[in-house]
């Protein structure tokens, strides 16, 4: 299901616990499986709970409670606004209002021409910079008003 370039990235991080924890590399095993994929569809994540010799149920626990992982399909674009206590009241929730309106789609939609998907995240830890979001899961952007996310959303070509 992986290639081998995946595969190979996977067992490095393997390497890195012992022998017989293997499926402490979940985490990372998923990410590098959505990279590859684009989204983490329910074999996938059979997959990598079978290459890392635990229970399927196990790595379905990791993949849904952490936001970073996408079970369906995104967009090009993964827009995810911190919406927690110190974001919202410094304009997290104004940010995520604006994106919603200026894409016509809700948290968890992604849009027509399938170049963003709009999600609700939690503390990104850096609440000085409020608001903030996260764009693919990489790249922080802080200090998001109307302004700089019109910026932002010029810059996704």
């Amino acid at each position: 299901m992986l290639s081998q370039d995946s595969l190979s990235r996977i067992d490095r991080e393997i390497a890195k616990y012992p022998v017989d924890q293997k499926q402490s590399a979940i985490m990372a095993a998923l990410a590098i499986a959505q990279e590859e994929l684009g989204w983490l569809a329910r074999e996938a994540v059979e997959f990598v709970a079978r290459y890392l010799e635990m229970p399927a149920i196990a790595a379905y626990e990791v993949a849904t409670f952490y936001n970073m992982y996408d079970l369906a399909p995104v967009g090009r674009y993964k827009l995810t606004v911190c919406t927690n206590l110190p974001c919202a009241l410094s304009g997290g929730v104004h940010a995520a209002d604006y994106l919603k309106e200026k894409l016509g789609i809700d948290f968890g939609e992604t849009t027509a021409d399938g170049k963003f998907t709009l999600k609700e995240g939690e503390c990104m830890g850096a609440c000085g910079d409020a608001p903030v979001m996260l764009v693919n899961n990489r790249h922080m952007c802080c200090f998001m008003t109307p302004e700089q996310i019109e910026k932002l959303l010029a810059e996704c070509e």
